[in-house]
């Protein structure tokens, strides 16, 4: 027997999905537990061995490989809860970091932030200006070698940073991503003056022209860098130590994993590794059910996640955002509010009711947990509203407490706003699928695309119980609830589903039509760094598949449009295939006749994506066929719509549920590890993987989104 697994670390829970090579998938779900998150990791595998039947030490011996998704690196960040690291760049362009171009504005902000224009200010620095020093050297853009590196002032250079007890270093020199030589100089020379020192390039880590956001990138990856390299280290030494011989890897915001061990090395790219989960899983059950057009979300504890899959291909970016500062990574595109489950109700100063972006995380909680937190959440309100039972969550391992769950609200929301508590707790509700309605307005119909031709599949621990509120906000038709053995664990069922994924490449600007023999060059040498790169996960791999891809834009523009390129040798028609698909891709994106040809098509960075596909990957088993009706296990009184107030609801176990079982609205469906609200106004059908597809009753109106 052969075993994959798949470990999400959320902020509250850290979830796993495992698969065998009969076809068996079973989960788990375990609180997080910070600050040391591998505590978490071995409880819940110790769940999916107990469901087995076996111990921890038979079940990892037995184990293929794990795949491990984590929020810690993008949380480190995010609050900049990061350790000191040191900068070294070339000799006059040290301040680019901290007048951070126009960008530092803009990127990142809401429209609202914009418009205030007197209110704008850039973000502080990355790094302290003492910590960031200056180097002798200059090559220029073809590679030449101009000036020198001045090895004794870059030696007196590093020592000062060492004295001020940096953790690590960055390196970002101009035009290094044409030649890297004074780049690996620098890290030799680092060697020498403390081997152990964490070091990163920007020639490895971020080779693409502009400067301030290779910079930005290497040093955030130089940041989180030194702390996954430990955290990976000691959770696979405790793996290693309890029976696992295959590799540890870990996803990476490309949608693919990477072997524990390389991580580090480029580390910015997992930030956005638990984010992608649920959008590999997604595109994974989507080519078992047909699906190819889905918004994939997930309500966890922490965050609402939405990403895009179009005609069965995750939608794909090649840089991010994160405070305020571009990150050059290969990523798929995922947006992120702070309003999971955990997020907290709290009222602004104008009296508004507001949730999120604070979470009551896993400690100390919502209110309703009884673990010392006091201020109300969307856990809590669903509490209230009959959503939510007190018997709990994760099959009743985590008790909750109405009384706790109706205090917080009442003196915080309830008696400010002159409401009940129910009221209140109807409000909180509604608030939470409006604005996630909102990212899911921006993530659709700002990517050009028309909700009512796409899927929604709604999955983590809260999400199943807002779905059907939050899709009818932008008029999707048909919900997808992932249930069968994942539940609310899918996005570790898309980390079991992952492939390893590696990216290369780099930056050579040149004008359309360009010689085919340069681009042949850039794409040989990106693909022989890929090979070389696969070769070292230490996993046997079915297949190889490698994808070539340019971004270009027209002359003068900054938006640049990545652009799939033909494998095999190149020539001008193959040149001009791309330039065309560029064409096409840029009207999709920015409107019809919004190009402009005469002006000139630039090829800026060439990039080689390659996929080392493994030996086998979860897929959902069919579940058994109903012999009857379905036959609902309890009555409650639920609240799903204001107008309507409490009414006595059909509460049924999933586990009775069958394929074909058809639920009428309003409904509760309860699983060990997720709650389903089916409203008023619509169906919920099992399908044969297990999976509940909830879809307006075109006889009336929907109404539950309240």
């Amino acid at each position: 027997m052969a075993y994959v697994i798949g470990v999400d670390v959320g902020g509250t829970f850290t979830d796993a999905v495992l698969d065998d090579d009969a076809g068996t998938v079973i989960a788990a779900k375990s609180p997080s537990t910070p600050p040391d998150y591998s505590r978490g990791v071995l409880d819940v595998l110790e769940l999916l061995a107990n469901q087995l039947g076996t111990s921890l030490q038979e079940m990892l011996a037995e184990t293929h490989h794990i795949a491990h998704g984590t929020t810690s690196s993008l949380n480190a960040l995010v609050m900049r809860n990061v350790p000191p690291v040191g900068f070294l760049t070339t000799k006059g362009h040290r301040d680019s970091i901290f007048i951070m171009n126009v960008e530092g504005r803009y990127l990142g902000r809401a429209p609202h932030e914009l418009q205030n224009v007197l209110g704008q200010a850039k973000d502080h620095g990355l790094v302290p200006k003492r910590h960031a020093l200056e180097v002798t050297e200059r090559i220029d853009r073809d590679g030449n070698v101009v000036v020198a590196l001045d090895e004794d002032e870059a030696r007196a250079a590093i020592r000062s940073l060492i004295a001020d007890g940096v953790a690590a270093i960055a390196v970002s020199l101009l035009w290094s991503f044409r030649n890297d030589v004074h780049e690996q100089r620098l890290r030799e020379l680092i060697a020498d003056e403390d081997p152990g020192l964490f070091v990163a390039l920007s020639s490895e880590v971020s080779p693409r022209i502009r400067e301030f956001a290779r910079h930005a990138t290497t040093i955030m990856s130089t940041q989180i860098g030194p702390g996954l390299r430990d955290y990976l280290g000691a959770l696979e030494s405790s793996l290693r130590g309890n029976g696992l011989t295959g590799p540890l890897l870990v996803m990476q915001s490309n949608g693919g994993a990477v072997a524990a061990a390389e991580a580090p090395a480029s580390a910015i790219s997992t930030v956005g590794s638990v984010l992608t989960g649920g959008v590999v899983g997604s595109a994974a059950l989507g080519r078992q059910l047909g699906h190819r057009n889905i918004i994939s979300t997930d309500v966890g504890g922490t965050t609402f996640l939405a990403g895009l899959i179009v005609d069965g291909e995750p939608v794909r970016d090649t840089t991010t955002v994160i405070n305020h500062h571009p990150i050059n990574v290969p990523t798929l595109r995922v947006d992120a509010i702070g309003s999971g489950g955990g997020a907290i109700a709290w009222l602004d100063s104008g009296g508004n009711l507001r949730i999120g972006p604070r979470s009551a995380q896993a400690v100390p909680g919502p209110a309703c947990y009884g673990g010392g937190g006091t201020e109300p959440t969307n856990t809590d309100a669903n509490l209230v509203l009959g959503i939510l039972t007190e018997r709990g969550l994760i099959g009743g391992r985590k008790p909750l407490s109405l009384e706790l769950a109706r205090q917080a609200i009442d003196t915080q929301i309830a008696k400010p706003l002159g409401l009940t508590v129910e009221e209140a707790a109807a409000a909180i509700y509604a608030v939470q699928n409006a604005q996630t309605g909102d990212l899911l307005r921006k993530t659709v119909v700002e990517a050009g695309h028309d909700p009512r031709g796409f899927v929604l599949y709604a999955f983590g621990g809260a999400g199943p119980a807002h779905c059907a509120g939050y899709a009818a906000e932008v008029g999707v038709g048909e919900v997808v609830v992932p249930l069968g053995p994942v539940a609310s664990a899918f996005s570790a069922f898309g980390l079991a589903s992952s492939d390893i994924v590696l990216a290369a490449e780099l930056s050579d600007p040149t004008v359309v039509p360009f010689d085919p023999a340069r681009a042949e060059h850039n794409f040989a040498v990106l693909e022989q760094r890929v090979r070389d790169g696969l070769e070292r996960q230490g996993v046997r791999f079915e297949t190889v598949e490698l994808h070539r891809e340019v971004d270009m834009r027209y002359a003068m523009q900054l938006a640049e449009v990545t652009t799939p390129v033909a494998n095999g040798p190149l020539d001008i028609a193959a040149i001009e295939d791309a330039a065309t698909a560029f064409e096409a891709r840029y009207a999709e994106l920015y409107g019809k006749d919004a190009g402009f040809r005469e002006a000139g098509i630039q090829a800026i960075t060439f990039r080689v994506r390659g996929v080392g596909v493994l030996p086998f990957s979860p897929e959902l088993p069919l579940v058994p066929g109903a012999t009857g009706p379905a036959e609902p296990a309890a009555t409650r009184p639920v609240c799903l719509d204001t107008r309507r107030g409490y009414v006595d609801t059909p509460v049924y176990d999933y586990r009775e549920l069958r394929a074909g079982h058809v639920l009428t609205g309003p409904a509760i469906v309860e699983v060990p590890t997720t709650t389903v609200v089916v409203p008023g106004g619509t169906t919920g059908t099992v399908d044969e993987l297990g999976s509940l597809t909830i879809r307006p009753d075109r006889r009336e109106d929907p109404v539950g989104s309240a």
